[in-house]
């Protein structure tokens, strides 16, 4: 017996196409957002082609796990509406395979596409963070590349303020220079003015040789700071030169950090040595709390106590039986109670001052702490988002039934959406403190996994939970509304009608429409007991309704267009909707009891019987009209 059939085959080779396509599409997606959030950090650098060409190598390593789950949806919604558009999917359910057994083959390709994702989060993506961390360093110390503009001051150059009237590209040479040197401070800046100069590198790229021509230097003779009115009197030295060279410091090498540098960072680290920081760090955020809880209680209670890891408020409590406070208060003296406390709120704002102090030096150790065990739950939330999203994508794609790159296409970009929206909310929650770990990174899993496993329950029971048609009929009925008639001429009619009978069974309508409407008086209000607890079926409605569609099923087979017009004018009326407002009486008695709703339901129901009233008198009107336009067809 074949374990894989040809059907698995057939699937997982409609899937892999798809998924290898979408994958590409959205890591170049991502990887173009974060290349984005980096340009000022690649443009105007002078990066060479291999120093860009490791960092997309690496930016995209980085990427690979968030672009396989969105892959995954988008590859299932695209495979499966594929299926249901083209029948595929309605023909092997035809032929006895549920559609459990057709996720099959698909659902073993993405537990291995789980699998590989925390290979790689766990094995590849730490190094590759560590290296473009270190690349995106090196990058924003990198110093920019020489452009001079002209007719704006240029201030990339370290201590320098470079204005250029005109500069000539083909010789390199600058004209109109004026220069702003600050290299002393700004307030001994010297000023330089040339007719032309020329700036140019060192082989080395280790500094610039910046020469002047026929120009003028001016400086302060007296470095000494002081006030401004001082400086004013302070003479200054004026220095005309035919050609002067200049030599300033600036590194345009691009040199490349360590990247052990970044070892610490939680991101950079595999499961294992995540667990290791996580047990360094928790030894050390212990032992400080240990030693600030000692420190406090000898600094507030004035004793030396040794420190109760189990219970603190016992050593408190020991403390203030030795030294009780009332009696003690009470035998003071007015001056040596207000002495007492002045000397109590100044230990209460020292020991605030000291509990906001020791807050500043825990906080990074405890922030560092959470990021550790962040990084070890998302290694495993990420993997299993791929499964969540075939949970959603396949069986969303069986239902909706539209395959191509057009509604699939929005409908994943909308559950992405909703999905990084709660995960990014959550780790920030949990980031800062304030919602636990685990509830942090794992709340975007517990809320997408129900929705997987309702989605296949309601597409193996080929429901119509996507239905449009179903939710519009729903709502409509929820407000009260109906739809009208569209009735259009028949091509081809057997029987025409018997117009004699027609206008018997007309002025017949019309006479039990106009004692009905005498008789019931609908544009009362109805009576509340009757509605809730005495429900009477109105007969004379429902034999109204069923003469009325079979005048219209009749008059439909006419081949006058007038009389056509008119039977599409006439109302849908709903036999029950005046009488009660569920089929259930426990539901009309209950609602009747809860008077809120009641009320409501009462008003609901006073508005059907005056629509009921409008359609009498419609139906009276349109009898009218068809009966004159039969009388005057047979006339002439």
């Amino acid at each position: 017996m074949r374990i894989i059939k040809k059907l698995d085959i057939f699937i997982l080779k409609s899937y892999l196409q798809l998924f290898a396509g979408t994958f590409f599409i959205c890591l170049f997606i991502f990887m173009m957002q974060f290349m984005w959030r980096y340009v000022d950090e690649l443009i105007g650098k002078g990066l060479s082609t291999e120093v860009l060409m490791k960092f997309f190598y690496y930016s995209g390593l980085t990427l690979v796990p968030t672009s396989l789950p969105l892959a995954v949806l988008l590859a299932s919604l695209i495979t499966f509406g594929n299926l249901g558009e083209r029948f595929e999917l309605l023909s092997m359910k035809a032929a006895g395979i549920p559609l459990v057994r057709i996720l099959q083959p698909i659902f073993l390709f993405v537990l291995l596409v789980c699998a590989g994702s925390f290979y790689f989060q766990n094995n590849i993506g730490p190094e590759a963070t560590k290296q473009l961390a270190t690349l995106i360093w090196s990058m924003k110390q990198k110093s920019p590349e020489l452009e001079i503009p002209e007719g704006i001051f240029y201030n990339s150059i370290p201590g320098y303020n470079l204005f250029v009237e005109h500069k000539d590209k083909e010789t390199g040479m600058l004209y109109g220079v004026m220069i702003y040197s600050t290299t002393d401070g700004y307030e001994d800046a010297q000023i330089v003015l040339a007719d032309s100069a020329r700036l140019q590198s060192t082989e080395d790229k280790m500094h610039l040789m910046l020469t002047l021509y026929n120009g003028e230097r001016f400086r302060n003779m007296d470095n000494q700071g002081g006030t401004n009115i001082m400086r004013a009197s302070v003479p200054y030295m004026r220095e005309s030169f035919v050609s002067e060279v200049d030599v300033i410091p600036f590194d345009g090498n691009f040199n490349l950090m360590d990247a052990n540098l970044f070892a610490g960072n939680a991101q950079t680290k595999d499961l294992a040595e995540v667990y290791r920081g996580i047990d360094s760090l928790s030894h050390l955020t212990d032992s400080m709390g240990h030693a600030i809880c000692q420190n406090s209680l000898e600094t507030v209670l004035k004793r030396d106590l040794p420190v109760d890891t189990k219970n603190y408020s016992k050593v408190v409590a020991k403390a203030m039986e030795a030294a009780p406070f009332d009696s003690t208060y009470l035998n003071m003296t007015e001056e040596e109670q207000s002495a007492s406390w002045r000397t109590a709120l100044q230990r209460v704002s020292t020991a605030q001052a000291e509990y906001d102090f020791r807050a500043i030096i825990t906080a990074d150790p405890n922030l560092q702490l959470r990021k550790h065990y962040m990084e070890a739950n998302k290694k495993f939330t990420m993997s299993l988002a791929c499964l969540l999203f075939f949970f959603i994508g396949a069986p969303l794609g069986a239902i909706i039934r539209k395959g191509g790159l057009g509604i699939p296409v929005v409908i994943s970009v909308i559950i992405f959406i909703f999905y990084y929206i709660i995960n990014v909310g959550s780790e920030k929650m949990a980031k800062t403190g304030q919602w636990n770990i685990l509830c942090g990174m794992w709340t975007s899993t517990a809320i997408l996994l129900p929705i997987g496993l309702f989605l296949i329950n309601r597409a193996n029971k080929d429901s119509v939970v996507f239905n449009i048609e179903g939710y519009r009929k729903f709502f409509m009925k929820l407000l009260g509304l109906r739809s009208t008639r569209k009735l259009n001429r028949k091509e081809v009619i057997i029987h025409d009608p018997e117009y004699k009978r027609i206008l018997q069974d007309m002025a017949a309508l019309s006479q039990d429409c106009q004692n009905y409407m005498e008789k019931a008086r609908l544009y009362l209000m109805p009576n509340y007991w009757k509605l809730f607890f005495r429900y009477e079926e109105d007969t004379t409605v429902i034999d109204i309704n069923h003469r009325l569609e079979s005048l219209i099923e009749e008059l439909h087979n006419s081949r006058d267009n007038v009389i056509l017009a008119r039977i599409n004018e006439y109302p849908i009326m709903v036999s029950d909707a005046h009488t009660r407002p569920f089929r259930n009486p426990r539901w009309n008695m209950f609602t009747g009891i809860f008077l809120p709703l009641g009320v409501f339901f009462f008003f609901r129901i006073w508005r059907y019987r005056l629509r009921l009233w409008k359609d009498l008198q419609d139906i009276r009107k349109l009898n009218e009209q068809i009966s004159e336009r039969i009388t005057k067809q047979q006339y002439e």
